[in-house]
């Protein structure tokens, strides 16, 4: 800044009168003599860093950055330099309304580049981790971060041309509260979907119950997006049901893989009074043991659950290694286990009445008993 000062002390000197027009002139081709230096230095530079900056990942992978970067550098040398030189010809307005158009410019590749920082990290995040919600973080981040840097720029830039934007201000938060009372459900189901990315009770791949499946219909599907207003979930039907995030957030989360791919399964069975429970056990074991994808390790137990009112309830207790194969499970051992009891004789009971019939003589008129007594 003192060898600024000292230049323009030599150049009023040689112009004789400081704010004469040869004077103006002359420090304006000298400040224009200046960012052309400037600027040449500044692309020698920005190219070396360039070439070093190959060594790093975030760098070699976004040349957009350093695109980016010499774009913001060289609209800071040109705007610098045109406000410099509109001081000097002491046009009121015009410094000032650069100094708010170079904010909103800059906002352009000061976007650029977050976003790609961001999405660098995204992909870094996306090899190290197993969840898929970090996808819908980062999509939110990079849809809103250009929003977010546009808002302040303009802020600032209405700050500097000297407009008062505490009104604006104001008169934005009487809006957004007008705005919340109208569209409460809207907000709620999108702090809903904040809150579902933050605990993630669920993340997309996993299957969960579905509470609002139409009648008739599979009762759980796998979730395939989690949105910001809804969560779409495809039943095993291949419906595809769309849940507001507030709906969701009310309710129990029924998750069968959010811990591992196993689950149990309980399969009832009833039998006879008549049959061998024994002997029962050993053969729905072994039909059990017969299916591939169920687990070994734990292994398939047979309880006892009840005395019914025409059966012993028994009850197979499973884990396998899919929990998308659960009704398969069920319908698998149901039919192998009617087809083994079928074999042994093992009765499975069904409802049934005993009808008793007896016959009753006839009694006599009551008019015969009275002679009879005469």
């Amino acid at each position: 800044m003192e060898y600024w000062n000292k230049l323009q002390q030599t150049i009023d000197n040689l112009a004789g009168d400081p704010n004469s027009l040869a004077a103006i002139l002359t420090k304006a081709l000298v400040a224009i003599l200046l960012a052309s230096l400037i600027w040449f230095v500044m692309k020698i530079l920005l190219v070396s860093l360039q070439k070093k900056g190959q060594q790093i990942d975030i760098i070699r992978d976004n040349q957009i950055i350093f695109r980016s970067l010499g774009k913001a550098l060289n609209l800071l040398l040109i705007f610098g330099t045109a406000i410099y030189i509109s001081q000097l010809f002491r046009i009121p307005i015009l410094p000032s309304g650069l100094q708010a158009l170079l904010v909103v410019t800059l906002a352009a590749p000061a976007t650029r580049i977050t976003t790609a920082i961001l999405k660098t990290i995204e992909n870094r995040l996306i090899d190290k981790t197993e969840t898929q919600v970090d996808d819908v973080i980062f999509d939110l981040l990079n849809r809103f971060a250009g929003v977010i840097i546009y808002v302040v720029a303009i802020i600032l830039a209405l700050d500097l041309v000297g407009i008062n934007v505490m009104p604006f201000v104001a008169g934005a938060g009487i809006l957004g509260i007008a705005i919340g009372f109208a569209a409460k459900d809207t907000l709620s189901n999108l702090i809903a979907g904040i809150l579902l990315i933050i605990d993630r009770p669920f993340e997309v791949g996993d299957r969960i119950e579905v509470w609002t499946a139409p009648t008739g219909s599979a009762t759980w599907g796998d979730v395939i997006d989690i949105g910001i207003r809804a969560t779409k979930i495809k039943t095993t039907d291949n419906i595809v049901i769309i849940i507001p995030n507030n709906e969701i957030m009310k309710r129990d989360i029924i998750n069968y893989t959010i811990i591992s791919a196993m689950i149990r399964v309980r399969i009832n069975i009833g039998i006879s009074y008549d049959a061998d429970i024994a002997k029962a056990k050993q053969i729905i074991l072994d039909v059990a043991d017969q299916i591939e994808w169920i687990a070994k390790d734990p292994q398939p137990k047979v309880v006892v659950r009840a005395f019914g009112e025409s059966s012993v309830d028994l009850q197979l207790r499973v884990w396998i290694k899919d929990a998308r194969k659960r009704i398969h499970t069920i319908s698998e051992v149901t039919d192998q286990v009617k087809d083994a009891f079928d074999r042994h004789q093992i009765e499975i009971p069904y409802p049934k009445r005993d009808i008793v019939v007896r016959h009753r003589p006839a009694e006599p008129p009551a008019d015969e008993h009275l002679e009879s007594r005469a």
